[in-house]
């Protein structure tokens, strides 16, 4: 199937929190272009496909163990109403009792989410039967130091779910703009690290490679492969989706096992052919969760810029429903002229996670005039140096735009353009 979708309706749906926005396209016919992920003529896995799965695979798991699994946080679109509640079922079947498991919301630096909140992302039915914390980065006492790794990254890591006789991860793997890939050893390796570790890893984002679909040349990624190794987590178990988080193949094995594999998979989910540069570049996150806040939403920004012209506009659609997503990168906006002076506040002070994807966002809007459609007061928008847009119609509407040539990316997170 091709990768471009030269054929206009009058009208499209664009992702846009848990809707979309309408967008009429009937006064463009040659210079509107519309990029969707690719294609694949496969079946999504439904829950009897994922058992046969599992069951396929060698797991010698001792009744009496204890276990751990980690899982994504609200911000990432899981699938734990198919992966995790199969996997618990499977465990189940294996007569490992439910007070051996304890689940693991792998928070990163974001905000530990509250108990109340355990059902926006894990079935009720699992969340009333099993163990479920969310992880603190900066709870010192819930950490165990493993070492260093070659990067110099000091690993500190959920001493609870390290010192469990096993480890398992669930997660997706999907383009990152800049770790290369999601999933592997990430799920664990950051998402229960302590603070320190996940900054010093992050400040690998400064070197050459770090981008999105790298992986084996990635010093981010890499550096996280050894985390992983240090963590020994006994098996991930994970997921490819499509834009539709329909689960379309599954992995299960050793971090780095499931990484090679899996990643040969994403590519075919994810990258597209594109003739030439646009003037315009709109770009949907692709709805929530993926949108829930700016921070999430950014990595449609750097998949838009591939295919946008220097000192073209990219206009991103990203509800914000939570806002900015990180208080540290909003107090670190606040104040700023332009994007110069936030890339040289920036280089002035230690790296933290928070103001670096201001330095990202900077280096973007210095090359690309940015707009943002969101749920976001306009003033807010403002402080991260973009301009609101009211409506995506009237701006596309304006009489200079059917002669500028326009790209659409509906699903712009999970779109990867590579030119001819």
């Amino acid at each position: 199937m091709p990768d471009i979708n030269k054929k206009l309706r009058n009208a499209i749906d664009i992702p846009y929190g848990s809707g979309s926005i309408q967008l009429d396209l009937s006064r463009f016919q040659e210079n509107f272009d519309i990029f969707y992920p690719p294609h694949l003529e496969e079946k999504p896995l439904a829950e009897k496909d994922i058992e046969r799965f599992l069951e396929k695979q060698v797991v010698n798991f001792k009744a009496d163990a204890t276990i751990s699994i980690a899982i994504n946080d609200n911000t990432r679109p899981a699938r734990n109403d198919l992966l995790l509640k199969t996997l618990l079922y499977y465990l189940e079947s294996k007569n490992i009792q439910r007070d051996r498991i304890v689940i693991w919301i792998a928070m990163g630096t974001h905000t530990p989410l509250d108990p109340a909140r355990y059902k926006d992302i894990i079935p009720s039915e699992i969340v009333e039967s099993y163990r479920i914390y969310a992880h603190n980065c900066d709870l010192q006492n819930n950490l165990l130091y493993l070492g260093e790794t070659s990067h110099g990254t000091p690993v500190y890591i959920n001493k609870m779910f390290f010192e469990s006789d096993i480890k398992i991860t669930i997660g997706t793997i999907e383009p990152h703009h800049f770790m290369g890939f999601s999933g592997g050893a990430k799920t664990a390796g950051i998402g229960l690290a302590g603070r320190e570790t996940i900054e010093k890893n992050h400040t690998l984002l400064l070197q050459p490679h770090t981008e999105t679909a790298e992986y084996s040349r990635n010093p981010m990624r890499m550096d996280l492969e050894e985390i992983g190794d240090m963590l020994k987590i006994d098996t991930c178990f994970n997921a490819i989706m499509d834009h539709h988080k329909n689960v379309i193949r599954l992995f299960w094995g050793k971090p780095r096992d499931v990484m090679v594999a899996g990643i040969e998979w994403s590519k075919k989910l994810c990258q597209i052919s594109v003739p030439d540069l646009y003037d315009v570049v709109i770009a949907s996150a692709g709805g929530f969760p993926k949108d829930i806040n700016f921070y999430q939403a950014q990595k449609a920004i750097t998949n838009a810029c591939m295919i946008c012209k220097k000192g073209g506009s990219i206009i991103l659609l990203a509800e914000c429903r939570e806002g900015p997503g990180n208080q540290r990168f909003y107090e670190f906006m606040q104040g700023k002229r332009d994007f110069s002076e936030v890339i040289e506040k920036f280089r002035d002070i230690p790296f933290a996670i928070g103001p670096h994807k201001a330095y990202l966002l900077a280096r973007q809007g210095l090359q690309y005039d940015l707009f943002l459609k969101s749920s976001m007061d306009d003033n807010m928008v403002r402080t991260m140096l973009m301009t609101p847009l009211p409506s995506l119609q009237e701006m596309v509407g304006n009489e200079t735009m059917p002669n500028k040539k326009i790209a659409l990316l509906p699903y712009a997170a999970l779109t990867v353009p590579n030119l001819l």
